[in-house]
């Protein structure tokens, strides 16, 4: 499972022209999911992003965490975070997980990013077309990838 983070000011997402989720200081997670992720996966990352210390504190370091601020969050589903750009000039996509899986889990990482206690989660709409806006605070932009970072078994 991927995720692409920004510390944003505000976020919002709208589907043919109507405003489906928007959120005001907080994190805009565009989350991708993979054929072998599960809700082990997704619990991980979950609080992996709802503690991870990307907010600046009273001496303008980086060391509150979304919690820490009672910041919101945006979660927008994003397969072509499994982009394979290794061959030629068009993306290959079979890396993301097939749309029912992602879905799933798309919808589970937002009941997991609840019950880390991040009290506004909105979202945007699977598969749809989707226009995204975002003011970018830092900017701050960090990959977040399972195979990477969750420990291995």
């Amino acid at each position: 499972m991927r995720a692409l983070v920004q510390r944003v000011t505000h976020a919002s997402v709208t589907v043919e022209g109507d405003c489906v989720g928007k959120i005001s200081e907080g994190l805009l997670v565009l989350l991708g999911v993979g054929p072998n992720d599960t809700e082990k996966e997704a619990d991980f990352l979950a609080k992996k992003c709802a503690n991870l210390r990307i907010f600046t504190d009273e001496n303008d370091k980086m060391n509150l965490s979304l919690l820490d601020i009672g910041g919101q969050m945006l979660v927008v589903s994003q397969f072509t975070l499994y982009a394979d750009c290794s061959h030629g000039r068009r993306p290959a996509f079979i890396g993301a997980a097939a749309p029912e899986l992602a879905n799933r889990l798309y919808e589970y990482f937002q009941q997991s990013v609840q019950k880390e206690g991040v009290q506004t989660v909105q979202h945007g709409i699977f598969g749809a077309d989707m226009k995204v806006e975002l003011l970018n605070n830092g900017p701050v932009t960090i990959l977040l990838d399972t195979d990477e970072i969750m420990p291995k078994k």
